[in-house]
């Protein structure tokens, strides 16, 4: 792979989603399989940093309206109801990547599973060159797959990383990767680290 045209593509792995203090946190809606994402994809980010590729996230937002209450699709009012004003607002620090990931150098707000929908992401990695994408981030069956499957279409080459991903059950993630095998290259964080390492 050509490391300078290589992001690590990270999604949604945002403070109210992960921390404790965040909307998911407080909401006591987690999976151990999500929290230990961070700490198990920092070494390979940090190493992507290092040999000059990119490190590119995204953010899911929830837009505020009058008076901040947030724009909220009725499908996710009926699976998280939990959520509401002062959530995954833009600039916010819950709607910032967790700290274990930081610096990264492209941040894209998204509004759907997808994070090419009604986005700038396409525009953004096409500016800096990017034409490979290792895919990370939750949930695995939600946004990842969604945003691995525009990928494909919009032709990048994808490759997911399965350990660098995760849902609410460990069923439903494995379900979710063997799905994406038709449209995506899958390999493991230790894969990745020797390929970009050698």
């Amino acid at each position: 792979m050509d490391i300078a045209r290589t992001a690590l593509l990270v999604c949604d792995l945002q403070n109210d989603f992960l921390h404790p203090d965040g909307a998911y946190g407080r909401a006591r809606q987690s999976a151990p399989e999500i929290a230990a994402l961070p700490a198990r994809l920092k070494p390979l980010a940090d190493l992507i940093r290092a040999r000059g590729g990119w490190i590119v996230s995204t953010h899911f937002t929830l837009v505020p309206g009058k008076g901040g209450e947030p724009f909220i699709s009725d499908h996710l009012k009926q699976l998280r109801p939990f959520l509401g004003k002062g959530d995954f607002v833009p600039g916010s620090w819950g709607h910032d990547t967790v700290d274990a990931l930081q610096p990264v150098d492209i941040k894209v707000e998204k509004v759907a599973y997808s994070a090419f929908y009604m986005s700038r992401l396409e525009w953004v990695l096409k500016k800096a060159g990017i034409e490979t994408l290792l895919a990370c981030g939750i949930v695995t069956n939600g946004g990842v797959a969604s945003t691995v499957r525009d990928a494909h279409v919009r032709d990048f080459h994808v490759t997911v990383i399965a350990d660098g991903c995760a849902a609410f059950s460990p069923q439903v993630h494995d379900e979710a990767i063997a799905g994406l095998k038709p449209v995506a290259r899958i390999a493991m964080v230790a894969d990745l680290m020797a390929e970009i390492g050698g």
